[in-house]
């Protein structure tokens, strides 16, 4: 055979999740873990070729718990370096909000608290917008919560086209008070719980990804590490 031996793949998992988990460059990966080039080649082709987000569904295939869903979305700071990325900010998922430049991270969750759906936008993108592409994900559930951003007689008709029932309260500006399970809607904890779980990873908490697909894999194994392992 010509060229170098193909360099284990668990050493090379493992050397990318501990970048993901400590935050440090790629090219400060311990030299236990092999050539950091070879990892961060290893992390950047499977991304492309959207093997972490296959790896995820096979592991949780017919695991998810989707009685009640709960969905909401986060900000994450992009760092100076995050940015440069082909097509520009927009395009790579970076835009301007209340906290600089940032990425917002749209999720839903199962019974359970484990994330079913990870989408990704820029940090001015409303939560709102994301909701039918986060639902898309599930084909039944029978209560969807969110917070007042999810706030629409839209989205609460999409709800219940899909045969669940809305647990959204509604803003103080509407003329009319939305009526809600409140002892349910106490569960949405969960979703935000997920958000802590995965900001474990400074990675995740921090943006230094140029590509909006490397930080949604980013996602994607954080979510494999602390949920499916």
């Amino acid at each position: 055979t010509v060229g170098a031996p193909r360099v284990d793949d668990r050493r090379v998992i493992s050397g990318i999740i501990h970048v993901l988990k400590s935050g440090c460059r790629w090219k400060d990966c311990p030299p236990e873990y092999g050539p950091p080039t070879t990892i961060y080649n290893r992390f950047n082709r499977w991304s492309g070729r959207k093997h972490w987000h296959r790896i995820l569904q096979a592991l949780a295939a017919g695991q998810w718990i989707t009685t009640s869903v709960a969905m909401d979305g986060s900000y994450v700071k992009a760092h100076r370096c995050a940015h440069g990325g082909k097509g520009g900010p927009k395009a790579q998922a970076i835009g301007i909000s209340r906290g600089g430049q940032t990425t917002k991270v749209h999720a839903l969750t199962d019974t359970l608290g484990r994330p079913v759906a990870l989408h990704v936008t820029a940090g001015n993108v409303s939560d709102i917008t994301m909701a039918e592409t986060l639902l898309a994900e599930v084909d039944d559930c029978r209560y969807v919560l969110a917070d007042k951003g999810y706030d629409s007689d839209k989205l609460r008709a999409k709800i219940r086209e899909k045969g669940a029932k809305p647990v959204i309260p509604g803003r103080k500006s509407r003329k009319k008070p939305i009526r809600f399970d409140k002892i349910r809607y106490k569960f949405r904890w969960m979703v935000e719980a997920v958000f802590c779980r995965l900001k474990d990873f400074r990675r995740v908490a921090t943006r230094y990804d140029k590509l909006a697909r490397n930080f949604l894999s980013t996602l994607a194994i954080a979510t494999i590490v602390a949920y499916w392992t």
